[in-house]
């Protein structure tokens, strides 16, 4: 059903084509369940029987079956012009087809051209592959030229292997900073500082930049951005999302070839600019982001169609955030709660639960404390806090806060317990939380006329803790020090955000 559901119109009426194509569709037992599927919302076996009289049910299994791989092989078929990875594998069936008809020239030239558009493509594993399959037909197809054409599939052979190796070596470091990143959030201390740097430098390979092929350089430049992100190194994050997304800018082909890819460099560029605070860097980038599916295309593809929509959401909040512009920032609320309730690209509980979060803050900004106390409770109801603890963390702090704007007295007074204990539990209690613990212990139940000095405390506090590298990492998700000063100026939070931006664009 899954499958189905996640179809469009062009591509059931290919299936439809793709299951005539030997005989009257109407026959076809499992091109009526199809039809009796498609208008179903969920999979329901007495409906489907019911409407199907010559379908026994012990058929039953064996059919959805049949129907799963023939959907699959319409949709192969469908794909290969859009992806150069299935186009190739095609044509190396191809030549394993004529291999075994004892064609072996026809084979061999077949495989020629597809190394080519492999090695040209960067995919490299599939080049191997079609190597080791030449390797094999030369060992039966005997030319003069053997002695020559051996040692030159040895030569390639061996070539690609060892760039594989060096590519993955990078690609598994990124994706073990990335698996870092999820467990730990940003770096808390000097103590993960540490961590982070001596487990990045345990598993780079000793190659160098320029020694990387194409791919290679993209994760060299992907496994520095986790790193610097991780211990809040703006502005290095920054220099290699930069030249992650210049490399795909200068050769076109490979962005048709590895949209993905350079989409999620064009995320990174923003999530740096925007955590440096580059507010007329941000704006020319998201331009850049906005323009992506017009410039690579991203409609027949509904893995890229939803990393494009996620990152344009996630950046859109941004850029509410940056601008102080909260109120117009909510409109789009409803939509996106819309999005994650449907969830038609299959975002994982991580990604939905940034999203509970950034829009918590975006109604907390905007001073509709309750939409932010329904948003963050998404996430302090959940009963697994075994990754994103940092924002499980600030998510009960932000919830804390909020409660005291309502002048919720005796539910802050448990609250605060509760936060308190909650991060005592994960190992996450900073001199940040700490101060913002013990200032609503302090200041909840009285009146509100006479804190103006206990806000200017707090504030002068935190302002010192903001400038020590290690301490900082709090601001990252709470935007503490702004409530405090619309609080101390009895002005909304955007009003605060917007004046400071405007003192940012003037320097």
């Amino acid at each position: 059903m899954q499958l189905i559901r996640s179809l469009t119109q062009a591509e059931k009426r290919h299936f439809r084509i793709f299951a005539r194509r030997h005989q009257s569709a109407d026959g076809l037992l499992f091109v009526q369940l199809f039809d009796v599927l498609e208008k179903k919302r969920d999979y329901d076996e007495a409906a489907v029987l019911k409407k199907i009289p010559a379908l026994k049910k012990e058929q039953l299994p064996n059919l959805k079956a049949h129907l799963y791989r023939q959907l699959l092989t319409s949709l192969r078929l469908l794909s290969k012009n859009r992806n150069e990875d299935i186009a190739l594998r095609e044509n190396i069936d191809y030549a394993r087809v004529l291999y075994d008809k004892g064609l072996y020239r026809p084979a061999l030239d077949i495989l020629a051209k597809a190394k080519d558009r492999a090695t040209g493509g960067q995919f490299k594993s599939i080049a191997l592959e079609i190597i080791e399959f030449e390797k094999h037909i030369e060992g039966q197809y005997i030319t003069r030229s053997i002695e020559g054409r051996a040692r030159e599939l040895s030569r390639q052979s061996a070539e690609l292997t060892r760039e594989i190796a060096v590519t993955h070596g990078f690609s598994n470091l990124s994706l073990e900073m990335y698996g870092l990143y999820l467990q730990l959030g940003f770096a808390r201390n000097r103590e993960d500082h540490e961590r982070v740097k001596a487990f990045f430098r345990e598993r780079m390979p000793v190659e160098t930049f320029q020694e990387l092929d194409f791919l290679g350089r993209i994760y060299y430049c992907q496994a520095h951005v986790w790193l610097h992100h991780i211990c809040q190194e703006f502005p290095a994050c920054y220099r290699y999302a930069q030249k992650w997304t210049e490399l795909f800018e200068a050769s076109p082909a490979m962005s048709a070839l590895h949209p993905a890819m350079y989409l999620k460099g064009i995320h990174n560029l923003l999530s740096a600019l925007f955590n440096s605070l580059y507010d007329v860097r941000f704006e020319a980038v998201w331009e850049q982001l906005e323009t992506f599916p017009e410039r690579v295309g991203v409609g027949q593809n509904k893995n890229l169609e939803g990393l494009y929509t996620l990152y344009r959401y996630i950046h859109l909040i941004n850029l509410h955030y940056l601008r102080g512009d909260y109120e117009r920032g909510v409109h789009i609320v409803p939509e996106m709660n819309e999005l994650i309730e449907r969830n038609p690209y299959n975002w994982d509980q991580n990604r939905i639960l940034q999203f509970h979060y950034r829009l918590a803050c975006l109604c907390f900004g905007n001073g509709d404390q309750n939409g932010a106390i329904d948003f963050l409770n998404k996430i302090i109801q959940q009963k697994t806090t075994d990754y994103r603890n940092d924002i499980h963390c600030f998510a009960r702090i932000l919830h804390l806060i909020a409660h005291y704007e309502l002048g919720h007295i005796e539910l802050v007074e448990h609250l605060a317990k509760s936060v308190y204990r909650f991060l005592l539990h994960i190992e996450n209690l900073q001199a940040v939380q700490l101060e913002i613990l013990r200032f609503i212990r302090r200041v909840h139940g009285r009146p509100t006329e006479g804190l103006r000095s206990e806000f200017e405390t707090l504030h002068t506090k935190l302002s010192l803790l903001m400038n020590d590298p290690i301490e900082r990492r709090p601001f990252m998700y709470l935007d503490i020090l702004s409530w405090l000063e619309s609080r101390m100026e009895g002005v909304p939070i955007q009003q605060v955000i917007q004046k400071k931006r405007v003192i940012r664009t003037m320097r």
